[in-house]
């Protein structure tokens, strides 16, 4: 569509509300919208799909305040003068894998994120489903990043020793008549990149899912598919960087940047003014704010809320793997639709929807999402009761109007690299964007030499409930901690908490705990452990428990010291 189309339909639906400006590189879209619908829908009206002239959108929606980005209030001087050869600008499971594949090199690395821990936004809030790529189309980048990183996750999960189930996924279908169309299908699914498939009947999915809807009258089933806890794979990355020589600095917000001639000369942040040779921009929904403060500004990010449940253990004796059925998805343009997930850790998840939303960081979750989410997959799993909920969450995708990645070299800054945009399937995608990213970086530093120490393995937090009695006595005749379990749901140990306050990636609240080793991931989500982690926390940390917080800052859970007050 040209830009004269373009600028007609605008008039025709919103009238001269909005308007759209060519610029060099760019599409700039200004005016104000009535709402912020309005203004997504503008957006995607003057976008194509997997372009590289991007929507840059200023539209303001009348009598809208978007929110500031939410800012560490720690201040000091800890990065002061820093003079790293790599900046990366986000800790999410993009940015780790950066870092990882970038600790191959004789570089000096500094990751930040403006959170208390690694894997807090989009990385630690989606679905875990490693995507074989069936709904994507051909062409686009995250099209080929998604195949690539696809193939690298079982090397990758077994050197970090992280749990990777590759299950398969069932796309499941009502139409028998169908059925021909599936087997024809069959190779150009090969050759597309989403791996082998197989054709199955009724019968023979019923035997693999017993469970599944009777409305499913045959399916696809799409082995390259896999699950894997996408926290735990995001921390992995971290820890074995900074094993490998990264350095992480975390409660780090950049706050804007000098650029002259076309080069970033410093980034200035909440912990001191650092001067990088190179930046790299993997900061998600706040990716475009970087790229403002870069006078590198060429694309727009507009958050997509999605909302999954978590389903206690007991309701995975009704799934195997991963499916869905054709049909009930809601399915649009925008988003694949969701699904049920056996997670690596046995419970189920369902989930996400997806919500255009001004906000980048409210993560609250309504009711309206969860019901809508339960009655649509109920076609494909009418197993499916709101009584085995344990926790939802909600988490926030960064999207381009152009709905594909963005990884590349800055466009009129000569420093810095962008690796935007990586909405879903940014999980799988993640090893091959680190990959392509540390070869541009290989470009940039053509003398950098390989770090001759780099060692790709990650020895884990060992996992008790796990082991065979031989296995544990031995380990709880060398350590008495792990004889002590702390959360019973999830059969947790003192011993395996301990240690995770004690890896290379600092662990300091009762999320990060969480995230590392699983206690209040049960049923009772935390109810009975949480007072018992905050005092191993306080006692191994050396700090008093009402210093102690859930997560980030002002998430203190206790009042003071007892007795404090009298």
């Amino acid at each position: 569509m040209s830009v004269a189309k373009k600028q007609r339909k605008l008039r025709k639906i919103f009238g001269g509300a909005m308007e759209l400006r060519p610029e060099k590189g760019r599409m700039h879209l200004v005016g104000e919208a009535k709402s912020w619908d309005d203004a997504v829908q503008a957006g995607l009206i003057c976008a194509k799909k997997g372009s590289d002239i991007h929507v840059v959108s200023d539209v303001t929606v009348k009598g809208l305040e978007i929110p500031p980005m939410r800012v560490p209030e720690l201040r000091d001087n800890a990065l002061e003068g820093l003079r790293p050869d790599v900046m990366i600008i986000g800790a999410g499971v993009t940015g780790c894998a950066i870092a990882r594949e970038l600790s191959r090199l004789k570089l000096n690395v500094l990751l930040t994120d403006k959170e208390y821990d690694v894997a807090t936004h989009a990385s630690s809030r989606n679905d875990g489903m490693v995507h074989p790529g069936i709904d994507i189309l051909p062409g686009l980048l995250k099209k080929k990043l998604n195949t690539r990183g696809n193939r690298m996750y079982t090397r990758l999960c077994r050197e970090l020793n992280v749990p990777f189930d590759r299950c398969g996924q069932y796309l499941c279908f009502r139409q028998k008549s169908v059925l021909p169309l599936l087997y024809l299908t069959k190779p150009y699914w090969l050759l597309s990149g989403a791996g082998s498939t197989e054709v199955l009947t009724k019968k023979a999915l019923k035997k693999r899912e017993t469970d599944v809807s009777d409305e499913a009258a045959c399916a696809l089933y799409f082995k390259s598919a896999g699950s894997v806890c996408p926290y735990g794979l995001t921390v992995a990355l971290a820890e074995n960087a900074v094993e490998n020589g990264v350095r992480l600095s975390l409660d780090t917000a950049v706050l804007n940047m000098a650029v002259e001639k076309g080069e970033i000369r410093s980034v200035n942040t909440n912990r001191g003014t650092v001067y990088p040779g190179l930046v790299i921009n993997a900061a998600g929904v706040f990716a475009e704010d970087v790229a403002k403060m870069a006078q590198d500004r060429f694309f727009s990010i507009h958050p997509r809320r999605g909302t999954n449940a978590i389903l206690d253990k007991k309701a995975r004796r009704h799934i195997v793997s991963i499916y869905s059925l054709m049909g009930t998805q809601s399915k649009s343009a925008h988003t694949k639709g969701g699904g049920v997930v056996g997670t690596v850790d046995g419970n189920v998840l369902v989930g996400p929807d997806a919500v255009e939303t001004p906000e980048k960081e409210n993560f609250a979750t309504d009711a309206e999402s969860i019901l809508k989410t339960f009655e649509k997959q109920r076609h494909a799993a009418p197993w499916l009761t709101q009584g085995d909920i344990i926790t939802y969450f909600t988490g926030i995708r960064a999207a381009t109007y152009e709905e594909d990645f963005i990884v590349e070299k800055g466009r009129a800054v000569r420093n810095i690299i962008h690796a935007a945009g990586i909405q879903s399937p940014g999980l799988t995608a993640a090893p091959a964007v680190g990959e392509m990213v540390a070869g541009m970086v290989r470009d940039y530093f053509p003398k950098a030499e390989k770090n001759p120490s780099f060692d790709p393995n990650r020895k884990p937090i060992v996992r008790m409930a796990e082991l065979s009695f031989e296995e544990r006595a031995k380990y709880i005749e060398q350590n008495p901690d792990y004889g002590e379990i702390v959360c019973r749901c999830e059969e947790i140990s003192r011993g395996e908490i301990i240690d995770a306050l004690r890896r290379p990636v600092p662990c300091s609240t009762v999320d990060g705990v969480k995230r590392r080793c699983r206690p209040g991931m049960g049923r009772c989500q935390g109810g009975f452990c949480s007072p018992l982690v905050v005092k191993i926390i306080s006692e191994t940390l050396g700090i008093p428990e009402s210093e102690v917080r859930k997560g980030s800052e002002g998430s203190r859970l206790l009042m003071g010291e007892k007795g404090a007050h009298k």
